[in-house]
């Protein structure tokens, strides 16, 4: 029987990834971790967040990761405008929105940024996706959109501008739904015109 068969076994069972929390309640002691981890069977992804090196890469690896680190958190900005394809941004970081009055999550990696929004603002728009077999959060493109306008001090008006134009053209959004969620963030004032234009 291989060293570590029961690990491995445990580790399969969660996807292929565990957090030393859940390892430990699994019964995998912390000296095993470190000795998988030593002997090349498991690797890091983040402090305390270990992957199985035997499985096959993660295509997200980031986003995977934060959806395992901070599972209350939800992909936003141009993270989620790059997982939609609706952007020619390349994200440096993980956008991530909380709900307001949430605890900022200590990451080491991948770096993130994270924004607070109202209850509202946080609860809609949230699409599940799974991505290497890990359920992720990542709000809708039209969400995504309004959003933008909404932090556009922050990421770029063009960026917002951009966004809106790939989200009509690729997605197919519907006028009534990008308005929607405007509204939800208290930007339809500054959407419409733009919305209009390219109408």
């Amino acid at each position: 029987m291989p060293k570590f068969a029961e690990q491995i076994k445990a580790f399969k069972k969660n996807g292929g990834v565990l957090k030393t929390a859940q390892a430990l309640k699994l019964g995998i002691h912390s000296r095993d971790l470190y000795a998988m981890q030593s002997q090349g069977v498991v690797e890091p992804l983040s402090r305390g967040l270990y992957r199985l090196k035997s499985m096959r890469p993660f295509s997200q690896p980031d986003l995977a990761t934060v959806a395992h680190k901070i599972p209350q958190g939800v992909i936003c900005l141009i993270s989620a405008l790059a997982f939609h394809e609706i952007t020619t941004e390349i994200p440096h970081e993980v956008s991530v929105a909380l709900k307001k009055g949430a605890e900022k999550p200590r990451l080491d990696y991948p770096p993130t940024r994270f924004i607070w929004l109202s209850p509202q603002a946080f609860d809609s728009g949230i699409e599940d996706h799974q991505v290497d077999g890990v359920s992720l959060k990542v709000y809708s493109p039209e969400k995504t959109v309004a959003d933008c306008f909404k932090f556009r001090n922050k990421i770029g008006m063009d960026v917002a501008i951009e966004a809106l134009k790939f989200c009509r053209e690729r997605k197919r959004s519907k006028v009534d739904t990008l308005m929607k969620f405007a509204k939800i963030d208290r930007v339809e004032k500054v959407m419409k015109p733009y919305l209009e234009a390219i109408l």
